[in-house]
């Protein structure tokens, strides 16, 4: 539940909470749920109680205990402001986020306008601290006021998580956005994602001076397609210039 993992744009994940609830198509074919409900009912097993929510206070500290920096996504199997998770466990989260500043926390949620009132309400005076980004998944164009509720959060780094993609996106509104990744579902049951999609997004962060991640096309397997858009990879994280992270693979 902690340590390495194999997501492409972070070291490491964090789950202080498990499981969660669906609240949008994108949740349809959710890799968690699908990996936790395996092992609902085996004694003794982390997901014994398959995708339930669970707070792990027994958790909460672990970051403390990676002396090397490390990009750690906190809540990879579930969703830091789902509803069921009471405000005072939040700030437990957070308080040991602040504490462990020699690592940057990647926090990921669908409920965004939850997200902005608590960012909003912790950090009333001046932004979150610079080594806690904060994004919101948008799957599809009829998302996209998950947008704009995170362009009205006091956080220094802002991204997208446009994963997985299963419509076109449209025009974006990108003020205040630092990061956007792009992903293709995968599992049994994955929807396509078509390349015209893609391109519609990389487009406009290119436009907009916004650092740009193509993490798969997903497929079967998250691997099933690769990770090129014509012709590169793009690896972009915030704290880059525009330039940086895009490896040419043409010739492969």
């Amino acid at each position: 539940m902690a340590g390495t993992t194999a997501i492409e744009w972070t070291d490491a994940t964090w789950n202080p909470v498990t499981g969660c609830t669906k609240i949008s198509a994108g949740c349809d074919n959710c890799y968690a749920e699908r990996f936790s409900e395996r092992f609902r009912g085996v004694p003794g097993h982390p997901f014994e109680h398959g995708f339930d929510l669970l707070l792990r206070p027994e958790r909460l500290e672990q970051p403390l205990a990676w002396k090397s920096p490390k990009m750690i996504f906190v809540n990879s199997m579930s969703d830091l402001f789902h509803k069921e998770v009471p405000f005072p466990f939040v700030d437990r989260v957070f308080d040991t986020m602040e504490r462990a500043d020699w690592h940057t926390f990647q926090i990921l949620t669908k409920r965004s306008s939850r997200m902005r009132d608590y960012v909003n309400r912790r950090y009333k005076d001046e932004a979150a601290p610079a080594h806690i980004w904060l994004g919101t998944s948008v799957e599809d164009g009829s998302r996209k006021s998950r947008i704009r509720h995170m362009q009205g959060m006091n956080a220094s780094i802002k991204f997208l998580s446009v994963e997985p993609l299963i419509g076109p996106m449209g025009q974006m509104n990108l003020d205040g956005i630092d990061w956007v990744i792009v992903g293709g579902e995968s599992g049994p049951r994955a929807r396509p994602m078509l390349p015209d999609w893609v391109r519609e997004v990389r487009d406009q962060c290119v436009e907009a001076g916004v650092a740009f991640f193509f993490k798969q096309w997903g497929g079967i397997r998250p691997k099933s397609g690769g990770r090129t858009l014509d012709g590169f990879e793009w690896n972009q994280l915030p704290s880059e210039e525009p330039s940086q992270g895009i490896v040419s693979v043409a010739a492969e």
